[in-house]
């Protein structure tokens, strides 16, 4: 019986997500040129912005790590030419609110 209450346990769990990636997130107005204005889970977000990266052919040639920043990702990358994933993820964050 014991095993019965686990797995109801895993589907409350599966039923109710509470944050992380599955978390939604309203865009602000620079975001929202990219991914829209719509709230959006964060994986959706991160989703979208690799489509626009992709579409745009704006991952470096040469450093497949390094995304090279248009006009509409200059603002969002801080000003920046250029950021690593990594960086993107942090500063892409920094453009949502819960």
């Amino acid at each position: 019986m014991a095993s019965t209450k686990q797995g109801d346990d895993k589907a409350t769990k599966k039923a109710a997500p509470r944050g992380g990636i599955s978390q939604t997130v309203t865009p602000s107005a620079q975001l929202a040129e990219v991914v829209g204005s719509a709230p959006i889970t964060r994986a959706d977000l991160t989703k979208k912005v690799w489509e626009y990266i992709k579409k745009h052919n704006l991952q470096d040639a040469t450093n497949r790590r390094a995304i090279n920043a248009d006009a509409k990702l200059k603002p969002i990358f801080g000003g920046k030419d250029q950021v690593t994933m990594f960086e993107m993820t942090k500063l892409v964050n920094q453009h949502v609110s819960k």
